[in-house]
């Protein structure tokens, strides 16, 4: 996994803004994001854990035992931690959040691509159904809704898509 610093892709918020894999160290401020996006992006979500035992899960569980861990960080000394994309399996993204004042600067759409590219051809994820914004950024990357449930899945209970998308290659299959 490389550092990816800005490639001068003409956004005005790729500016000083790097990716990177993600360490140890990280798992403070990848907790806070992950926090600070779901309270801002799905308010109607139960809490169903402690800010403490969603570090510890960040910590124990996310960090090392995902297949790839990206953040997204302010270039500057310093920089902030802006977001994250989690890469689970070949072919899971199971988490990307940013913070809610990085939105709308291209970053996503970088921490998606890294996931992308790490994933062996077509890729998967949920998506609460109520998360509009969510749902209309991965279409809008390619995304193709192909199942709905009813929460029964997750433990906020709350129903979700399954999107797929797959590489030039081709669609995987149902299986994986």
């Amino acid at each position: 996994m490389s550092v990816t610093e800005n490639t001068g892709a003409g956004r005005p918020g790729h500016q000083g803004v790097r990716l990177r894999p993600a360490t140890p160290d990280d798992a403070e401020a990848v907790t806070r994001v992950f926090l600070a996006s779901r309270a801002a992006a799905m308010p109607y979500l139960p809490r169903v854990h402690s800010d403490e035992d969603t570090l510890a899960w960040i910590t124990h569980v996310v960090l090392p035992a995902s297949t790839a861990v990206w953040v997204a960080e302010e270039t500057a000394e310093g920089g902030e931690l802006l977001g994250f994309a989690v890469l689970a399996g070949d072919d899971e993204l199971d988490h990307l959040y940013l913070r809610p004042d990085a939105l709308r600067r291209g970053i996503g759409s970088r921490l998606l691509a890294e996931v992308r590219g790490a994933a062996e051809g077509a890729l998967k994820l949920y998506v609460f159904q109520r998360n509009a914004a969510a749902r209309a950024f991965y279409e809008r990357h390619g995304f193709t809704a192909v199942a709905c449930d009813d929460g029964a899945r997750n433990e906020e209970n709350e129903p979700d898509v399954l999107y797929r998308w797959a590489s030039e290659d081709g669609w995987a299959s149902e299986d994986g």
